[in-house]
């Protein structure tokens, strides 16, 4: 598997260290500033550091590897917009070299694990698997190439591809730019959380965990050349998921700066999940129940997520995107 340093990969491989014991686990991992070895800590696997566009690193780590699931991407929408070089050589070009690859290896099947982001703003109704692509975001865009790439090897080599695209998940080990563990860490700090725009903007929020799960139901049971959507259990506009974690954690309203909307900012996101539903997944996580264990995961573990907030590179970055 690529990126298992990162916050949904940590999480997969603690599933299958868990669930599927037997199995030996590969991790090519470049460990950028997301790649967190500490998510792993106490989990024997073997992690090899090396570039997913390293073709020769690719070939070693995936000899004699039955599966592939490919989580390694550069993801977050805002540093996208600061810069796409990155996105565009890690998520198209990488995707490229692990698919020619696992040509070459004649793996049984290839998971590319990719985001509800490639459909664009919905104003109404649900994102299914066969609908148009209209990504909004360099990061979005990066993502729909690399979907279509996959599709490609399909249809050209018969590659034994599958595709999950999953709305925004939550959960322990999220690097702290991402808008929740942002907000909570903040919130401990009694420091302001950034909403952009009017907060009116609807996500549709899963467990990482219960997408992990989703994840191996699609590896095991999913039809080659398959997309399969994997949605949350729980949607609502941004501004009333600050109100939920402000009472959860009783911190004041006043914890909450609006700052400009974020450029070709999403307004809506939702999937329809009927093809999941029908390979037997189902979710174990009712979201207030999740919220509350998050928030209390962060509290629990300062010594995780503090490091991360005080580096140079993610103090730069909050400058950069949050100057105005």
């Amino acid at each position: 598997m690529t990126g298992g340093l990162g916050f949904i990969g940590s999480n997969f491989i603690r599933q299958l260290v868990k669930s599927r014991p037997k199995w030996a686990i590969v991790n090519l991992d470049k460990q950028t500033y997301a790649g967190n070895p500490a998510n792993l800590d106490g989990i024997n696997i073997k992690t090899v550091k090396k570039d997913i566009c390293d073709a020769k690193a690719v070939d070693a780590a995936m000899k004699g590897c039955d599966y592939v699931v490919h989580f390694a991407a550069e993801t977050h929408v805002d540093r996208s917009i600061l810069d796409a070089g990155a996105f565009l050589k890690t998520n198209i070009l990488g995707t490229q070299v692990l698919l020619d690859a696992a040509l070459r290896h004649k793996v049984k099947r290839f998971l590319h694990v990719s985001t509800d982001e490639v459909y664009g703003s919905i104003p109404r109704g649900y994102s299914k698997e066969g609908d148009h692509l209209e990504p909004n975001s360099p990061y979005a865009a990066s993502k729909a190439a690399s979907d279509l790439l996959v599709r490609s090897y399909f249809v050209t080599h018969k590659a034994p591809v599958l595709t999950t695209r999953a709305s925004n998940n939550y959960g322990p080990f999220q690097y702290p730019e991402k808008a929740l563990p942002l907000m909570i860490t903040n919130f401990m700090e009694d420091k302001p959380f950034p909403q952009y725009g009017d907060g009116k903007q609807v996500r549709d929020w899963l467990h990482v965990r219960d997408h992990a799960r989703a994840i191996l139901t699609v590896l095991e049971k999913g039809t080659i050349g398959e997309i399969y959507n994997i949605g949350g259990s729980y949607t609502c506009q941004n501004r009333e998921l600050i109100q939920k974690v402000l009472g959860l954690m009783k911190k004041p309203k006043g914890l909450v700066t609006r700052v400009e909307d974020r450029k070709g900012h999403d307004r809506r996101y939702a999937l329809d999940c009927k093809k999941l539903l029908k390979i037997g997944f189902r979710h174990e996580y009712d979201f207030e129940r999740g919220l509350a264990q998050t928030i209390a995961w962060y509290m629990n573990h300062e010594s995780w997520w503090r490091p991360l907030k005080v580096a140079g590179g993610y103090r730069a970055y909050v400058k950069k995107a949050y100057k105005k």
